[in-house]
């Protein structure tokens, strides 16, 4: 069982913001910048090519409502999705990447620094992500 898998079985915690009946969402631990969050299958996938066909939506709405809200609560100008599939793959659980973006935010190529927020940070950036989401037009 990976840490994703802890996660989801509610046995790590982790600041979630999104779950439903085959995917749930939460905010990176190490973010690029707050608000990064991760989003995997609820059922065990190593890679995206382990990925049920039937997943890509549910996966891929969620991202969208990820972004949606990143840009309603933190006002980001857009997003970065990302997936690292075995290479440089931290977690044997597929997951994708939902970055806020800011224009001259100083994200240059695929390596960038990453950071280490309090749980209070956390937190905080996790209420204002699920508050986003609640909202009708980002469903």
């Amino acid at each position: 069982m990976d840490v994703f898998d802890q996660i989801i079985a509610g046995e790590l915690p982790a600041e979630i913001i999104l779950r439903t009946d085959t995917v749930i969402a939460f905010l990176d631990a190490r973010p690029l910048f707050p608000g990064h969050t991760l989003i995997c299958p609820i059922a065990h996938h190593e890679t995206i090519y382990d990925l049920p066909e039937d997943l890509y939506f549910d996966l891929l709405a969620a991202a969208r409502r990820v972004g949606l809200a990143q840009k309603a609560a933190l006002g980001a100008d857009g997003t970065f999705l990302a997936n690292n599939n075995v290479v440089s793959q931290s977690v044997p659980h597929f997951h994708l990447h939902v970055v806020p973006r800011r224009r001259k935010d100083g994200l240059r190529g695929f390596f960038w620094p990453r950071a280490r927020p309090s749980a209070h940070e956390l937190r905080t950036v996790g209420d204002q992500l699920r508050a986003a989401l609640t909202d009708e037009e980002l469903r």
